[in-house]
């Protein structure tokens, strides 16, 4: 396995302004799909019963996003309304891609305040030990190095230029 980190960064002010006028509906059914299809395979669903009717938002900070959903008990749903969440989680963008290849820990990323929560304390504790149980598969680091994107690029241009012409 590599020792490939994502490096640290934060995306441009311009990108949060921009971000922060789009609509936040396309974003957000993105991550719920992908939640979605998780649950009941990498995410089970016993331990999410607590979260049945809450309320949550995910602000990615340095994009400009606001990502807000409801868990209920045939999945999560996106809210159209502005009634407060019980629970806000606030980070910058690499903190979450951080956070999902596992290369910090919540309670890291909490304690030098890098990821931010509002709200119920005791969901914000619930959500966390929940993702710490979730095996999700090790997605190699490695494979997003130019040199590799530039070897797997160049492999299939030549695979393209050698096939026979039909």
């Amino acid at each position: 396995m590599s020792t490939y980190r994502i490096p640290d960064f934060t995306l441009p002010q311009a990108i949060a302004s921009l971000g922060g006028r789009l609509p936040q509906l396309p974003p957000t059914l993105a991550l719920l799909t992908g939640l979605n299809l998780a649950l009941g395979r990498m995410i089970p669903r016993a331990p999410l019963e607590p979260l049945v009717g809450k309320r949550f938002c995910i602000r990615v900070l340095d994009a400009g996003l606001t990502l807000r959903f409801a868990y209920g008990k045939l999945g999560f749903r996106p809210i159209f309304d502005s009634a407060p969440t019980d629970l806000t989680i606030s980070a910058r963008s690499r903190d979450y891609i951080a956070l999902l290849m596992r290369e910090e820990d919540p309670d890291t990323l909490f304690f030098s305040r890098r990821l931010l929560t509002e709200g119920d304390t005791d969901l914000g504790l619930l959500v966390k030990n929940t993702l710490d149980g979730i095996e999700l598969p090790r997605f190699n680091t490695a494979s997003l190095s130019p040199a590799e994107i530039f070897r797997k690029l160049r492999a299939r241009v030549v695979a393209a230029c050698s096939a026979p012409m039909a």
